[in-house]
This record gives structure tokens, sequence and C-alpha cells, in this order.
């Protein structure tokens, strides 16, 4: 299940946001108190004061059965940075909980409601190396445009799934 974050699971994020760090994966991505991270995850959402180079989004937990695994981003319209390198969805599950098809899960629930905002084509990259996530995203229909840079030197794989298209996801 996709929820946005709650208080009791500041915990939970913080340690995936260590863990994810060293595979340079910003679990959270902004700094602060919890409580100034859940409000600007809420105003992201509602598109209220947008920081410079942010768009309209949902961060949201991924819970199962009470316990944090992972996280998405979920861009509702895509800027310049996101076109070229960070898509309409970021995902990131917890190592320990990986293989599990909680990925999979994750990326069809983004672009599920991506799909009913009216987005027919969503952008999701990953890392040229991400052999995992590069599969997730295949399963799901994902069709390779192409490998570009990145901002860090890492070359970047850059998918579309057409939400309308029949096998794409079930929607």
């Amino acid at each position: 299940m996709l929820r946005f974050p709650e208080p009791a699971d500041e915990a939970a994020c913080r340690r995936l946001h260590g863990q994810l760090a060293a595979d340079n994966f910003e679990f959270l991505q902004t700094d602060g108190t919890w409580e100034q991270i859940c409000a600007i995850v809420r105003r992201e959402h509602e598109g209220i004061d947008i920081d410079p180079g942010r768009v309209r989004s949902s961060w949201l937990i991924a819970d199962v059965d009470g316990e944090v695994v992972g996280r998405v981003s979920i861009r509702h319209v895509l800027n310049e940075f996101l076109l070229n390198e960070g898509g309409h969805v970021g995902y990131a599950v917890g190592r320990e909980f990986r293989r599990r098809g909680y990925a999979t899960e994750i990326l069809r629930l983004a672009v599920a409601d991506l799909a009913e905002r009216g987005v027919e084509r969503v952008l999701v990259t990953c890392d040229d190396a991400n052999v995992a996530s590069a599969g997730v995203i295949e399963k799901l229909g994902g069709v390779l445009e192409d490998v570009r840079p990145g901002r860090h030197q890492t070359l970047k794989r850059r998918y579309w799934i057409t939400t309308t298209s029949p096998g794409s996801t079930e929607l």
C-alpha cells in the first residue's frame, strides 16, 4: 500500500535513508525535522509553495503489513531535469525487502496514479548499471528510449510506459 508518511514512520524512513545513501540514492529528498519533511510532502502534493526546481508530486511510503519497505515519488509533471534524467517516478526498496515483488508493485501503483491524472506516457529512469530496476520497468511495459549521461557522470536509462496500451499495466 502507498500512503503519506506519518509521525511513527520517522525512524524507519531515516534508517532506509542512511542505508540507501550508500547506493547514492536519497530516500528522503529534503533535510529538516520530521515535521518539516512531512509538511513539504503535503505542500508538494497539493501544489502549494513548491521550492524552485521542484514540481507538484506525491511522496509516498510503501507500507507492507505496517512496515515501511520503500517509497515512491510520483511527479505529476515533468520539468527539464525530470525529462532528461529523473522521470515521472522515482522509487526505492530497502535492501532487506528486495526480490519480493515490492518494487514492481510500487511502480505499478505509481503508473496507475499517473494514468488517473491523465498522463498517457510515463517516463521512468534508472542508472544504466541498475539491472534490477531496468527489469522492473521492462516488466511493466517500459520501452527504452535511450541512455543519457546524468548529472553525476552516471548513465541513465530512460523508459516510457504507455498507460493506455493493452498489457502495459492493469489500470
